[in-house]
């Protein structure tokens, strides 16, 4: 196997990389946006379970999602997204227009005999996406690669942990991901984010987050399943008419080889705060070497050169 496919590229047996010779398939999440209802059940299974502290409890005025974003103390993170389009406008995945909800929900008329602001006859002019984050669990985990203590370790399952009783608190973690998922504890520098429940993985239960999913928009499994399952999704919306609908962080040919955890989305990845073309922070590493070992050869050779010359 080319060296270079430790830092990128497709990686079929990750755990087999990690050095586990027997392991079990695969593990990960599939998130249909689809079908989430903004019910942060997600998020609340997912700190009462792991214990993580309490935040998002002071309202924003932005939105209905308090927590905002993905951080130490918030490991599910589910995203409030508002859109308003003209009758004739755009169609879905041209991006959202900001706009005050409760002025766009006085310009709608309802029909006679109805009571929503929106009819049920197809218009579309106001719409809410949601969407339950959570970290990734790359295939080429930039956060894992540049972790000095060992702190970070790829599990038997394929997935990415942290363990916080070796974590010395030097950060370099919070810049490597791509995705902006792990962070630091201000109380003490520790660096924290989902486990997928590895404690429960262990034990054959699901993930806390999956498992209180009233509609199924997490979906808990072996990952080549879920990519099966996730592909039949696509296509059944895009033959009801959901054209835009799209797989995001499924293929290992992307910018981290592929995600453990990846999404089914209505609009594009920048709408829901994720990027559109990931790549994992340590790809130029052994470029990086190769060129840094050639200038320090280099240097070395000039020096010899410049004392042989030199004048007796």
């Amino acid at each position: 196997m080319d060296r270079d496919n430790q830092w990128y590229g497709p990686q079929p047996d990750v755990a087999g990389a990690a050095g586990y010779t027997d392991a079990p398939p695969r593990m990960g999440f599939f998130t249909d946006t689809s079908v989430c209802i903004g019910c942060k059940a997600c998020e609340v299974a997912c700190k009462e379970w792991n214990a993580v502290p309490e935040d998002g409890l002071e309202l924003t005025g932005m939105s209905y999602d308090n927590t905002q974003g993905l951080g130490a103390d918030t490991w599910r993170h589910v995203a409030f997204i508002e859109q308003r389009r003209p009758p004739a406008g755009p169609e879905p995945g041209t991006g959202p227009e900001g706009v005050d909800v409760f002025e766009a929900a006085r310009g709608l008329e309802a029909p006679a005999g109805t009571i929503a602001p929106v009819a049920p006859d197809g218009r579309t002019e106001l719409r809410w996406l949601m969407s339950s984050d959570v970290c990734k669990h790359c295939t080429h985990a930039a956060c894992l690669d540049v972790c000095p203590t060992g702190s970070l370790f790829r599990t038997e399952f394929g997935t990415v942990v942290v363990q916080e009783d070796i974590c010395n608190g030097c950060g370099y973690c919070v810049p490597a991901c791509p995705y902006g998922v792990i962070d630091q504890r201000k109380e003490d520098g520790r660096a924290w984010k989902c486990t997928l429940c590895y404690d429960r993985l262990g034990e054959g239960m699901e993930p806390a987050c999956a498992k209180a999913c009233p509609t199924e928009s997490i979906q808990f499994g072996p990952l080549d399943e879920l990519h099966e399952r996730a592909a039949g999704r696509v296509a059944q919306l895009h033959a009801a008419g959901v054209t835009d609908a799209r797989l995001y962080g499924e293929s290992p040919q992307d910018g981290v080889g592929g995600d453990g955890a990846f999404f089914l989305l209505l609009d594009e990845p920048e709408v829901y705060g994720l990027p559109p073309d990931p790549v994992v922070t340590t790809r130029d590493l052994p470029a990086m070497w190769r060129h840094a070992a050639t200038a320090a050869v280099s240097l070395v050779a000039m020096a010899a050169v410049s004392f042989a010359r030199r004048p007796r």
